[in-house]
């Protein structure tokens, strides 16, 4: 064989070779094909009793989408977080205006919410403003392609999104709603108050009664539901959230270092150069908040377990705050007839 036919043969091998690499680094485009999907087919089957012809049907329809693996998948360099910057995304006047709009409109349901589970009308107000904008902006993608795209190609988390898949298949059988019509957010969230499937499922309700808990539809069932989430997880009626925090010497470090559950007592605060702005029993247990903006000094709240329970909605505390201050702006703003 000449030199030039076999730099040629060469050269096409590793041409064939870099293409067959590239093929496998991508998600097969037919899930049903999968051996990963067909077990979780099975399991499907064998627990909840699905039709094992109709998942894979539904599995050859679902689509991988690389840009829900972009939006998830944290930076590689993340840039310092700011306090700031992340109020400005939320404490807008359009959304205050929107959200004293949305209370008048929606004052009904929120008063039966707000009596039934104890929560204030307010903070459930701002949970829906924050999260979709008063049902505005509730996510342009396929559920079933954002949850099968997490489950079976990001590896970080695929044990959690197998199960919010799971929870999906079961959530939208229930209701008898076409599994490839609901669209979300890149993560699978559901609806105005942006439910992953499982809290669907375990606290999503029928405050309308209607007969069926419709979250991408009725603010009614979107109020009870998030009303209902907070009250389960740990809500107490009529006690503070947080109050804003003044700090003296390096002893409230200890505070802030040790996280955002309540973990110390409101008497024990001055001992340790905190200071709050508001009136609490000394028993009650609460945590320091450090909100921190790039070149600028450090905002605090003294945060009770109520302020806890926003951050289950959304582990963050920049997010609790943003929803407690927009509850503040709405309330404050808000003119009953």
């Amino acid at each position: 064989m000449s030199r030039p036919l076999r730099l040629l043969l060469r050269a096409l091998t590793v041409l064939a070779l870099s293409a067959c690499l590239s093929v496998a680094a991508k998600p097969a485009t037919d899930y049903a094909e999968r051996r990963d999907v067909r077990a979780f087919i099975s399991q499907m089957v064998d627990k909840h009793g699905f039709a094992r012809n109709e998942l894979q049907q539904l599995f050859s329809r679902a689509r991988f989408k690389p840009e829900v693996i972009a939006a998830i998948t944290p930076p590689s360099a993340p840039r310092a977080r700011s306090w700031q910057a992340y109020r400005a995304l939320f404490l807008t006047p359009e959304r205050v205006e929107a959200g004293v709009e949305f209370r008048g409109q929606e004052r009904a349901a929120l008063a039966r919410a707000a009596e039934l589970y104890g929560v204030p009308e307010e903070i459930i107000v701002a949970i829906i403003g924050v999260e979709t904008v008063y049902g505005r902006n509730t996510g342009s993608y396929r559920v079933i392609d954002a949850l099968t795209t997490l489950a079976f190609d990001y590896p970080p988390r695929a044990k959690y999104f197998r199960g919010e898949l799971e929870n999906y298949l079961l959530y939208a059988r229930a209701a008898g709603i076409d599994i490839l019509a609901i669209k979300g957010s890149y993560a699978g969230a559901i609806g105005i108050p942006q439910f992953m499937p499982g809290s669907y499922l375990r606290y999503a309700v029928d405050l309308d009664g209607d007969g069926q808990p419709d979250l991408s539809n009725s603010f009614a069932d979107a109020i009870g539901s998030v009303a209902n989430y907070l009250k389960q997880h740990g809500w107490e009626t009529g006690r503070p959230v947080a109050y804003p925090a003044q700090v003296q010497g390096q002893g409230h470090r200890e505070l802030v270092d040790a996280g955002i559950k309540p973990a110390y007592r409101y008497g024990e605060l001055a001992s340790l150069g905190v200071s709050a702005a508001g009136v609490a029993d000394a028993d009650a247990l609460c945590a320091l908040i450090e909100l921190a903006t790039p070149d600028n000094a450090s905002e605090y709240l003294v945060a009770f377990n109520n302020f806890y329970m926003l951050t289950r909605y959304n582990r963050s505390s920049m997010y609790a705050t943003a929803v407690l201050e927009l509850a503040q702006a709405v309330k404050a703003a808000y003119q009953p007839d």
